[in-house]
């Protein structure tokens, strides 16, 4: 497909467009044109479908970045959730998909020289020769999931993405004296003398009456009170039931293993870093200052080392290849000659062990994941009987039974599997089933579920027994803490109020710290971004919205005690009035601001547009990591 369009324009604007790209992808995500159908949709921007493979794709691929950016293989799906990946993606997808809309609109598209420039000029395209090289624009679309005509139509929408963003954005400048105001107060500096105000400036908290712990209770019902019990009636199947019934054959298992047999054998990969030059001497000459600091060698050209991730054998010139993959890690070559008549140093930065596994070897492995997958596929077939089945008139139990699945019934369960009594409930150990029970209508059967490990799970409320708020005398102990612990809080601040308004009299720290038996201490020198174990965002705030000499209060940080601080000192930078300073300043605050224009832009069309989500096809696609706005 590159191939036959035509040959990119080497224009200004292209150069211009290439460094907002990198913007766009950082900032809106990549998102494209998707009109698929309700059933795969995981949210809809303007009646506009994102699709839930897509969604899958963009969610796979930011979970590799992240386990690679810590170093690890994967990432568990717990661990994911935890960093809110998939929220991530569907606010990428959701707001890029926004901007779309407006660009299908308003007609904007992009020229097949603009695109093909774009992809010329990715750095992770480059080749050896620091060029565009096809093989390895091939293999790297191909890792993140994307076809050779699907990857060109992304970087045809992202670039019409741009021309919108850059007439939102364009042209727009900060006036000078504003830039300068503004830049002042950015980079206010401040200093203060302050006391830590803790739990024993206050002594010993007076234990509450009855009738103050039961008030307590009954504003915070939620921490004192039963949970939400339901009684489900369920029929329910997995993968481990069906299993005995399902045969792998060796000649299944060898063609498993042939089908993905460049996952057993994978060649050793090296990372390494190169650089070109045009003669052989000048290539020398920067081999021998090498080994004090390869990433700060230039050629003739000024040009840096290029980074080459992940490469195998075949991929460089055997010559180069032989000498490349019998360095060490953090070895360097001598001047190689290079298939373009270049001469080129390299260093080998990573080294990643092949993997050569025999069929013999992986049988094993390959029968118990076959026996997975044919198992889930049996169950699909199990879930449709029984849909049949049910929608004929059967009760649950009935068809359930003619299909083979288990039925049972739990009279009192809670989100998380217990009965009244503390004990497990008499029902499937699963999460998965748990969250269907309680997502659940009281009264109305559902259809047949299948979770993420292939269990399939049909659930029918039959009541929901509310939460009621405990008896003071069971719940005392924990309620006394809570109390206390809130109790404390009021008085620390209280202090901390009443210590500030003393130092405002005195306009002195001293008798304030004498008080409560505190030294008074200085602080570092402060911003307006200063958020540490001590100067916490409220207290800065309050820091520097005070004037010279005034005590002010705020948090110590997370840790619940209060600082009472007074403003000693305050810094202004100095701020260029013209010249190539100033206008430096200008732009660079004018970009932030113009960013902020379009991020309220965004914010406006999703409200305009009106954004929907399909919470199903969110957690099939994401295991339960998304959360529907």
């Amino acid at each position: 497909m590159l191939q036959e369009m035509r040959k990119y324009s080497k224009s200004k604007l292209a150069n211009v467009l290439l460094g907002i790209l990198a913007l766009s992808f950082v900032s809106w995500g990549a998102g494209s044109w998707m009109y698929g159908n309700t059933d795969t949709s995981v949210a809809k921007v303007g009646g506009v479908a994102i699709d839930q493979q897509d969604f899958r794709r963009d969610y796979a691929n930011m979970v590799r970045n992240e386990a690679n950016r810590r170093g690890e293989a994967t990432l568990s799906p717990e661990e994911a959730k935890q960093l809110k990946i998939a929220d991530a993606v569907l606010d990428q997808k959701v707001n890029s998909l926004a901007i779309d809309n407006v660009v299908h609109k308003l007609g904007l598209t992009a020229s097949d020289a603009q695109v093909v420039a774009m992809i010329h000029r990715i750095p992770a395209f480059s080749g050896l020769t620091g060029q565009f090289d096809r093989a390895t624009f091939q293999k790297t679309i191909e890792r993140i999931g994307y076809t050779e005509q699907g990857f060109i139509e992304l970087m045809r929408a992202d670039t019409a993405r741009i021309q919108l963003i850059q007439a939102i954005e364009g042209g727009f400048r900060v006036p000078g004296g504003y830039a300068k105001l503004l830049y002042t107060y950015l980079a206010e500096a401040r200093a203060a003398d302050y006391i830590v105000v803790d739990a024993k400036s206050l002594g010993t908290i007076p234990t509450p009456s009855d009738a103050v712990l039961q008030a307590f209770v009954q504003a915070h019902a939620n921490a004192f009170s039963t949970p939400e019990y339901r009684d489900v009636t369920y029929a329910y199947l997995t993968p481990e039931d069906v299993a005995p019934t399902v045969k792998v054959t060796d000649e299944q298992i060898k063609q498993a293993y042939d089908e993905a047999k460049d996952t057993y054998n994978v060649p050793e990969k090296r990372d390494v870093q190169q650089l070109n030059f045009t003669s052989e001497a000048a290539a020398k000459a920067a081999a021998e200052k090498a080994k004090t600091g390869f990433d700060q060698l230039t050629n003739e050209k000024g040009e840096k080392p290029v980074t080459q991730s992940a490469m195998s054998p075949v991929d460089l010139d055997p010559a180069i290849s032989k000498v490349v993959f019998a360095l060490p890690k953090d070895g360097i070559s001598q001047p190689l000659k290079t298939p373009a008549g270049a001469y080129a140093i390299f260093k080998v930065t990573a080294i990643t062990p092949g993997i050569s596994k025999s069929l013999d070897s992986v049988k094993d492995e390959i029968r118990t994941k076959l026996a997975q997958e044919l198992a889930v596929a049996k169950l699909t077939d199990v879930s449709n009987a029984y849909t049949d089945a049910s929608s004929g008139g059967m009760s649950m139990a009935d068809a359930a039974k003619k299909v083979g699945m288990k039925s049972g019934r739990v009279n009192a369960m809670d989100a998380n599997g217990f009965a009244p009594d503390g004990q497990k409930a008499a029902a499937p150990d699963d999460q998965e089933f748990r969250n269907i029970a309680f997502h659940a209508e009281a009264g109305e059967e559902g259809d047949p579920q299948q979770t993420s490990k292939g269990a399939i799970y049909v659930a029918l409320v039959n009541s929901v027994t509310a939460p009621k708020v405990k008896p003071l005398d069971q719940v005392r102990d924990k309620a006394l803490a809570a109390w206390t612990e809130v109790e404390r809080a009021r008085l620390l601040k209280k202090k901390a109020q009443d210590l500030a308004a003393e130092a405002n009299r005195e306009k002195s720290l001293d008798n304030a710290a004498k008080s409560i038996g505190a030294s008074v201490q200085k602080s570092p020198r402060l911003t307006r971004q200063t958020n540490d174990d001590t100067f916490s965002d409220a207290l800065v705030a309050s820091l520097f919205a005070a004037k010279p000499g005034e005590t002010v209060q705020g948090p110590k940080g997370k840790s619940g005690d209060y600082i009472v601080a007074r403003v000693t000192g305050i810094a202004h930078p100095q701020v260029p009035d013209k010249g190539p300073g100033l206008l430096a300043l200008v732009q660079g605050l004018s970009g932030q601001v113009g960013s902020t224009v379009t991020e309220s832009y965004v914010a406006e069309q999703k409200a305009v547009q009106k954004v929907t989500y399909n919470r199903k096809n969110l957690d099939s696609a994401a295991g339960g990591g998304a959360e529907a706005q």
